[in-house]
């Protein structure tokens, strides 16, 4: 295969949440595109899945099973990861969590910690562990996958998961606006509702018809490969996305209001 066919030949790439929804749409296409792709998520069976669908298209792929609600085992993982397979290339921040009580009066201060966790503290933590080789190299890419919750908060996704999207697109900012000249290459993908497993946590999960006319994570997945497809030279810094057609969220919202209110 010529590079034009194979983009991402030789590059380690690491998909966080990469067993469903975006994730899985996300390393499918980049070992399409050549990349050898470093799958992490907490649950083995499905990572192994997407492991399979990826050897059988004829790519490379690895399953690293890990909670990333303890950012704390991230960085023993990636060492692990440039010993076995090699230094990390791209980095796909896409892991998401939010609370099941959107209503921060209600929420349990657990709620609030675990989303912290796996939406900011998870990648912070993996950023640490693969910018040294980055910038070392001349060159990397990290995309983080926000949220429209970060410039929008309300209640349908809940105080800790717009606050956490809001701060991973800081330390986007932060990244780009400190390493570019050592040529790294920092973005945010800032997706509206999407069909993935994570509108189950909606206090009212959304219809099938709903569904049908949000955005695929195929769609927001060839955003992510186009970033890391495009020449060294040039950066993709942030990309809303939002579904053609939005709907009426105004009773999601009012239904979250009153959830889990102590009788």
């Amino acid at each position: 295969m010529s590079d034009i066919a194979k983009p991402l030949a030789g590059r380690v790439a690491i998909v966080t949440g990469a067993g469903s929804g975006l994730g899985r749409s996300t390393a499918l296409l980049l070992a399409a595109a050549g990349a050898r792709v470093v799958l992490l998520g907490r649950r083995a069976e499905p990572l192994d899945a997407v492991v399979s669908e990826i050897h059988a298209a004829g790519g490379e792929a690895w399953a690293r099973p890990v909670d990333l609600a303890q950012p704390a085992t991230i960085a023993p993982l990636l060492a692990a990861v440039k010993a076995e397979i090699g230094k990390v290339d791209i980095l796909i921040n896409n892991a998401g969590s939010a609370p099941a009580i959107k209503n921060m009066q209600w929420m349990d201060d657990a709620e609030w910690t675990q989303t912290i966790a796996v939406n900011l503290d998870a990648v912070y933590a993996a950023v640490k562990a693969v910018l040294p080789d980055m910038l070392a190299n001349g060159e990397g890419t990290i995309i983080t996958i926000s949220s429209l919750a970060a410039v929008r908060p309300n209640l349908l996704g809940g105080a800790p998961y717009g606050a956490a999207k809001a701060a991973v697109g800081n330390l986007m900012g932060y990244l780009r606006n400190t390493y570019r000249h050592q040529g790294l290459r920092a973005t945010t993908i800032l997706p509206g509702e999407m069909n993935t497993p994570i509108m189950d946590t909606r206090a009212r999960p959304p219809s099938e018809a709903e569904r049908a006319r949000m955005m695929d994570p195929d769609d927001v997945a060839r955003i992510v490969l186009l970033c890391c497809t495009l020449p060294a030279r040039t950066m993709i810094e942030e990309v809303p996305v939002s579904p053609t057609f939005p709907r009426d969220q105004g009773p999601d919202i009012e239904i979250s209001r009153s959830l889990g209110r102590p009788e």
